[in-house]
């Protein structure tokens, strides 16, 4: 099936989910980036690749749900408490007639087009349950720092690990192996986010904190997808200095 088709056959839905009292930076999404927040920047690029059926922020707060719906945007209040960004779409998402579900992280204010739409194109492989991006991460200070997530892959691209140590390690100085990070951004098949959902936090999930961790100690493959620089991640508010540089 050409990409060009899936659209004809699949729906797609994104859907952000949008945590308040983040643990590293509370109320991240609410910072003032430019002439926005950082969640609305986020959700108004993610409407504006026009690749989705809808586009929708599930949140636990009314501040950040004001903030979309006040501004013309869409947005849902989850009624859990919820461990992770999945979790949390997932309780949204089990009542709709979706086929494709992309979870775009609320701290992503530079989310583009071209990933996204390659993030799709890995669902013509019915085959695909889940598929994230990641890129290639070059920085040594960033390689050590474990609010940088980083991903091995097997010679198909498929996730071997996620760490928030430097993987792999780098034991051979003669070699310059290839680091890359993992970008928050996952696509599922709808059934897929479902299982995740009603399996209980794994033995790694809890130690890195790294919920996609959860489907690889399951047996579930993820398709990773290699893309150009996406910008800043908004974790810390050295990460909010940066993005207004970039902004």
């Amino acid at each position: 099936m050409q990409l060009s088709n899936l659209y004809n056959f699949m729906r797609t839905i994104a859907m952000i989910p949008a945590r308040y009292a983040a643990t590293r930076f509370p109320a991240k999404l609410m910072q003032q980036l430019g002439t926005k927040s950082v969640i609305r920047h986020t959700y108004d690029n993610t409407v504006a690749t026009q690749l989705f059926t809808d586009v929708v922020v599930v949140t636990d707060s009314e501040i950040i749900y004001n903030e979309i719906t006040q501004h013309g945007g869409k947005a849902i209040m989850s009624q859990k408490n919820h461990e992770s960004g999945s979790d949390r779409i997932a309780e949204a998402a089990a009542q709709l007639d979706v086929d494709i579900i992309v979870n775009v992280q609320g701290d992503e204010p530079f989310v583009q087009k071209a990933p996204l739409e390659q993030l799709l194109a890995q669902f013509t492989d019915s085959g695909v349950q889940v598929a994230s991006l990641m890129q290639v991460l070059t920085d040594a200070n960033s390689i050590q720092d474990p609010n940088y997530v980083k991903v091995a892959v097997d010679s198909q691209f498929n996730a071997l690990i996620f760490s928030r140590s430097p993987i792999p390690y780098h034991r051979d100085t003669t070699i310059t192996p290839t680091y890359y990070e993992h970008i928050g951004v996952y696509a599922f098949r709808k059934q897929a986010l479902l299982n995740f959902t009603n399996w209980p936090m794994t033995p790694l999930e809890a130690a890195e904190k790294i919920e996609c961790l959860r489907y690889l100690e399951n047996g579930v493959s993820l398709k990773m997808v290699v893309t150009a620089y996406m910008g800043v991640e908004i974790d810390t508010p050295a990460d909010l200095i940066k993005a207004a540089t970039l902004l």
